[in-house]
């Protein structure tokens, strides 16, 4: 169960990051009552804070659940690796950017990690 926690994890901090990329201070400082909850004025600038905050937690409540059954060194290698190859591929997907070869190519030496790792490491 804990490397579905590490995955888990992982997403959310996929998430969170996009989160922080969308994320604007000085939008916040903007925000008045009477448009706070509004569709078109407080809602794009609140909606990335609310999922910075419950990203966040997400992440750190999984991520730690994972490392009290996965060594903390296995756990944050898999972790961090996990979350650059959804990272890429969101930004593929979402946001239309190219990939080169060699970023494939180091995303799939990414993976064998993950699949080497988890097969060492029989927990």
């Amino acid at each position: 169960m804990a490397w579905v926690y590490l995955i888990i994890a992982a997403v959310f901090e996929a998430a969170w990051t996009f989160s922080l990329k969308f994320l604007s201070f000085s939008a916040l400082k903007t925000l008045r009552w009477n448009t706070f909850y509004s569709p078109h004025a407080g809602l794009p600038i609140l909606l990335p804070l609310v999922g910075y905050i419950i990203f966040g937690i997400g992440n750190i409540y999984f991520f730690s659940l994972a490392i009290k059954q996965v060594p903390t060194a296995t756990a944050y290698a898999v972790w961090t690796a996990v979350t650059l190859v959804l990272i890429k591929v969101s930004e593929i997907t979402f946001m239309s950017q190219r990939i080169s070869t060699a970023e494939i190519f180091f995303m799939l030496m990414i993976m064998g990690g993950i699949v080497g790792l988890k097969t060492v490491n029989i927990n």
